[in-house]
């Protein structure tokens, strides 16, 4: 049997959640089943993730708009069964390609509650949203990393469901089966994502400033200057500075989470919460509010962490540590193993594209 030729296409291989999950599916997909070639829009001095078995094409563009004639090209060279992607910006464009290459399947993957973070002020972006509207149809096939995103396309874009599938992120990194104990008495938060006001890192630290018992907060991940700026204002305004501390980046992520008591997810919306997922994959639950998207999907009361409908409910469950102090690690880790297992996620997307 002929192998199915596909093009991966990623932005960047910075550090990133699609970028990490497309890099995951081109060096680990079936060679047997598939030929794979990534094209890498950025530069490979940024690459973070093991691509060194993939035939990588990097275009060396620092704005997307300029390596689009470069990305047709390509496809035109290479005569690809599946193009896929997973970024806003290039599924789009695919979307517009598949206008011009009816041989071709156009695969892309969502990454977010499109009209629910288009709703922020702070993330609107009227010309995306219209040109997804008038763009996705087109696509043959889009991948949803949660049934409320998959519910989202349908009711706000249009999208004829038949060509929507659900398939969660996998656990890529391998399951921890030892937590270390804390000691000291002290406990121990941590976030881990992009410093932004979607992400509420704020309604977080408004709740912390309110525990009468002794903690300490860990904020991994860096954003936009003035979203930081303002994080950073309100550590000071709530006199927190002895408690939060700040790393920009580190590739021990989770040593950190597995080194911590709870993870506080603040977030007003998440496609599907990877930060979240792999708290859970080392043991460390999760303290989470209600928001669209993956969160759900992943999160039992008691059994690996809580969600809260407000702030108040929040700061309720925070203080009380009897109940939150009983979930195991060891229940937390069983949670999402099976569920979110690599290979089983692999699989699923190795179906999808033999069927297209």
């Amino acid at each position: 049997m002929d192998r199915k030729k596909i093009l991966f296409v990623a932005p960047t291989l910075k550090a990133g959640g699609a970028e990490r999950i497309t890099a995951f599916l081109a060096q680990n997909i079936n060679t047997t089943l598939f030929e794979v070639k990534l094209i890498v829009i950025g530069f490979e001095k940024d690459a973070i993730y093991d691509i060194q078995n993939i035939e990588t094409h990097f275009l060396n563009k620092s704005r997307y708009l300029k390596a689009i004639p470069l990305l047709l090209q390509m496809i035109k060279r290479e005569k690809p069964h599946i193009v896929f992607s997973s970024s806003g910006h290039i599924n789009i464009t695919l979307g517009l390609f598949s206008l011009f290459f009816s041989k071709i399947k156009f695969i892309v993957r969502e990454t977010n509650i499109v009209s629910v973070v288009n709703g922020f002020p702070q993330e609107k972006n009227r010309l995306l949203f219209f040109l997804m509207q008038q763009l996705y149809p087109y696509l043959d096939v889009i991948i949803c990393q949660s049934h409320d995103m998959k519910t989202d396309l349908v009711q706000k874009l249009t999208i004829n469901p038949s060509k929507i599938i659900v398939i969660n992120n996998p656990i890529i990194n391998e399951i921890q089966t030892v937590k270390p104990k804390n000691k000291s008495g002290t406990i121990r938060f941590i976030t881990v994502g992009r410093m932004s006001w979607i992400k509420g890192h704020l309604r977080i630290l408004k709740i912390l400033s309110q525990l009468k018992y002794d903690f300490q907060y860990t904020i991994i991940g860096t954003g936009l200057e003035n979203e930081c700026q303002i994080i950073q204002e309100e550590v000071l305004r709530l006199k927190l500075e002895e408690k939060v501390h700040f790393i920009p980046f580190t590739s021990n992520i989770l040593s950190e989470m597995q080194q911590h008591d709870f993870f506080l997810q603040g977030s007003y919306v998440e496609g599907f919460p990877n930060a979240l997922l792999e708290s859970c994959s080392v043991g460390t639950p999760v303290l989470a509010f209600e928001a669209p998207g993956g969160t759900r999907e992943i999160i039992q009361n008691g059994i690996n962490g809580y969600l809260a409908k407000n702030e108040t409910e929040m700061l309720s469950i925070l203080n009380n540590l009897e109940l939150i102090q009983k979930i195991k690690a060891e229940d937390v880790i069983q949670s999402v193993s099976k569920k979110f297992d690599k290979s089983s996620i692999l699989n699923q997307y190795e179906t999808l594209f033999l069927s297209a």
